[in-house]
């Protein structure tokens, strides 16, 4: 069974984080840059908070906040649902989509965080697994082509 360490060996473990006073704008412009939906917010060490491209419309645009002086402390969401390197891709998918997320921490033994998985990479990760296997079973039926 595949575990969320194998989206993480594939994709890296590259962490944007910001610290709760950081702005909604320098927020929006980090996620810009790296094409990225969320940023970890993070103080010293510690997650406190997760900023969604979601949270923007909903809590900064819908609410007519200014982004420049709007901090994430302000308007990130606080309940995050964290996973572990060994969690089975299906638990981390099941997650995602009963709590009705996107973007999952990634946790290693210690509670320390080594990463971040999106659905998107869940289903870039399983795209690649029925490329492999379409592939196989036309050598399969028609032989090495």
């Amino acid at each position: 069974m595949s575990k969320v360490s194998e989206i993480l060996q594939l994709k890296g473990s590259q962490i944007i984080a910001m610290h709760p006073d950081a702005t909604v704008l320098d927020a929006s412009i980090l996620m810009n840059d790296h094409k990225v939906g969320s940023v970890v917010v993070s103080d010293h060490g510690q997650i406190v908070g997760i900023f969604t491209e979601r949270d923007i419309l909903r809590r900064v645009v819908a609410q007519q906040l200014n982004p420049a002086t709007t901090s994430l402390g302000q308007v990130m969401t606080t309940d995050v649902v964290c996973c572990e390197m060994d969690t089975p891709l299906d638990s981390a998918r099941k997650v995602m989509m009963t709590r009705r997320i996107r973007h999952l921490p990634v946790l290693d033994s210690q509670q320390r965080m080594v990463g971040i998985i999106s659905i998107g990479d869940l289903n870039a990760y399983r795209l690649e697994g029925q490329e492999v296997q379409i592939h196989m079973l036309k050598e399969y039926l028609f032989g090495r082509v």
